[in-house]
């Protein structure tokens, strides 16, 4: 049997901090892709997979790049859930000409020929949320986020379809990423009784958030679920377990859930249930880190070598039955 090239492959996923259980279902899902591939016996190839725990510091990444890159002679790289964080290793990247999947929502606006973006962008999950929140819910909205690029830019996108149908953004407040301290801004939005609070927190804010939320609606004696649900483009199934009763009633927009019924996503679902059951459902980040391995692995068997070149030009156009569905570079 003709020995299989040895290709290793940088992840940067923080499985610590305050987004720990992004990241732990990010990497999660880029492991069931690489140990799917690596037990296929044609392949000419087998992924080895380093990984660096920034741990939610957005400064540890290019870091994080920069020593994957140097010390371990890697040119494909995953991981960065932040667009913050995709800010920080991008110019590493770029200079030393390696590729970066990142497999998260993505607020757009930003090309790059070393990125592939296998997250959703904002014509997949939040158009669809805004047409859904005015049709369903109302045209005044409150805006909470962490306080980086991809809140200001989701804010930006959902406050231009309030305005282009009369709409009303009530308030909009930033947080530092890991903050959660709302002062008294829960009880403020409670108050002014929007028609939903769309939240681009994430991480323990995000939780913190909803749960003081309802806290401060209920002493009001409103049923927060039904008269503000909270709305988000951001908030998975990995991170339920986190918030408990609270997550009942509220809205989440993305490309995939992992109650989609198809033969591919029940083979995704059947493997994560195996494995990494302990971190909750499957979600749309993990499902993004699946896909991004196993587009890089086509494009490897599409390549006549391993060469970052070669690669680089065969990711283009590849496509994948994915368990969201067809996705294609």
């Amino acid at each position: 049997m003709q020995s299989k090239t040895n290709i290793k492959l940088g992840m940067i996923f923080s499985e610590t901090g305050s987004y720990a259980a992004l990241g732990q279902s990010m990497r999660a899902g880029a492991m069931l892709a690489i140990d799917e591939i690596n037990a296929k016996a044609h392949a000419r190839f087998s992924l080895e997979p380093i990984a660096i725990d920034p741990g939610g510091v957005t400064a540890a990444y290019a870091e994080a790049a920069r020593e994957l890159i140097s010390n371990y002679g890697i040119t494909h790289i995953f991981g960065c859930y932040t667009s913050s964080s995709r800010k920080e290793v991008l110019p590493v990247i770029e200079k030393h000409d390696a590729l970066l999947w990142y497999p998260s929502h993505y607020e757009g606006f930003e090309t790059s020929d070393n990125v592939v973006y296998t997250g959703a962008s904002p014509n997949q999950h939040i158009l669809p949320l805004a047409r859904h929140l005015i049709a369903n819910h109302g045209k005044k909205g409150w805006f909470v986020g962490s306080n980086y690029i991809w809140a200001w830019e989701n804010n930006r996108i959902l406050r231009e379809a309030l305005s282009s149908v009369g709409g009303e953004v009530v308030g909009e407040r930033y947080f530092p990423i890991g903050d959660t301290d709302f002062g008294g801004l829960p009880a403020a939005i409670v108050a002014d009784q929007p028609d939903f609070v769309f939240v681009t927190l994430i991480g323990d804010s995000c939780y913190r958030f909803i749960q003081e939320l309802r806290r401060h609606a209920a002493a009001a004696g409103i049923d927060q679920p039904s008269v503000m649900p909270v709305a988000s483009c951001s908030l998975s199934e990995a991170e339920l377990p986190l918030l408990g009763d609270d997550a009942a009633g509220h809205l989440s927009s993305s490309v995939y859930f992992s109650s989609i019924d198809t033969p591919q996503n029940q083979h995704f679902t059947g493997l994560w249930n195996q494995y990494f059951s302990h971190l909750g459902r499957a979600s749309a980040d993990a499902e993004a880190s699946f896909v991004a391995i196993h587009l890089l692995a086509n494009a490897l068997e599409k390549a006549p070598d391993t060469r970052l070149e070669s690669v680089r030009d065969a990711v283009r156009g590849i496509e994948f039955l994915a368990p969201q569905g067809p996705v294609a570079v």
